[in-house]
């Protein structure tokens, strides 16, 4: 097992044995749902930078559900990656919700049905950026569930032209680890952790992905992910 899987495993099992887990179970291989998640979230809206977002891209997990939710009771649009990233970002825009209906259009299971799949040339500009975690380290580093899809929504993010962007992450407070994580170079640091207690700025000195690093996409990943097709077709539109 590789210290980033030690990582991981350590705090799905403290999270398991001090019950503050919650559906789905079990929480290994997940971005875990944990207890104070909506309490997380409120600490995200009083935050300048959230408050000053238009645009706000959310993981799809099931902890940042209730941040999701809010984002678009503010009236803010959410864009949330397809699970596995197989069909790119869907899009919800606040005026396409139904008052009372938020938590539902932020769900996975009713996403499509009040926003769309857009194309990599219809993305709007992206004020800040919520992800998921398994452990965290207070100087931003980041440990997800193993698959790198967050590093890899933050590069194509970048590949297609958005600006640098705060990037946040949603806690309960056992996942912030003093462990050694091992950081690559396509790793997304994070500014800003948020758990049930309160807001901490990381100060991070780790840069973010600029962009894709194609060396490290294999055929496999190509295939899965239409969307990185797409991302080689737009950079060779933009480069004509």
């Amino acid at each position: 097992m590789s210290v980033k899987d030690e990582i991981r495993h350590k705090v799905w099992n403290a999270l398991t044995e001090k019950k503050l887990g919650r559906f789905p179970f079990p929480l290994v291989g997940r971005i875990p749902n944990f207890k104070g998640a909506e309490k997380a979230a409120s600490f995200v809206q009083s935050m300048d930078i959230y408050k000053t977002a238009s645009v706000v891209k959310v993981n799809p997990d099931a902890p940042q559900l209730p941040l999701r939710t809010a984002i678009l009771k503010d009236g803010k649009t959410l864009l949330i990656p397809t699970p596995r990233l197989k069909d790119g970002f869907v899009m919800i825009k606040p005026d396409s919700v139904p008052a009372g209906e938020e938590r539902k259009a932020a769900s996975i299971k009713h996403m499509n049905t009040y926003g769309k799949v857009v194309p990599l040339t219809d993305i709007p500009g992206i004020d800040l950026i919520v992800v998921g975690s398994v452990a965290i380290h207070p100087d931003g580093r980041r440990l997800g569930k193993g698959a790198g899809y967050a590093d890899r929504e933050y590069a194509i993010l970048r590949e297609i032209g958005n600006k640098p962007v705060p990037v946040i992450t949603t806690i309960n407070s056992e996942q912030l680890v003093g462990d050694d994580i091992p950081r690559d170079s396509y790793d997304l640091a994070v500014d800003w952790i948020i758990s049930e207690e309160g807001i901490t700025e990381t100060n991070t000195p780790y840069p973010k992905p600029d962009g894709i690093q194609w060396e490290h996409v294999t055929e496999d990943e190509m295939e899965s992910m239409p969307i990185l097709k797409e991302l080689k077709g737009f950079r060779r539109g933009t480069d004509l």
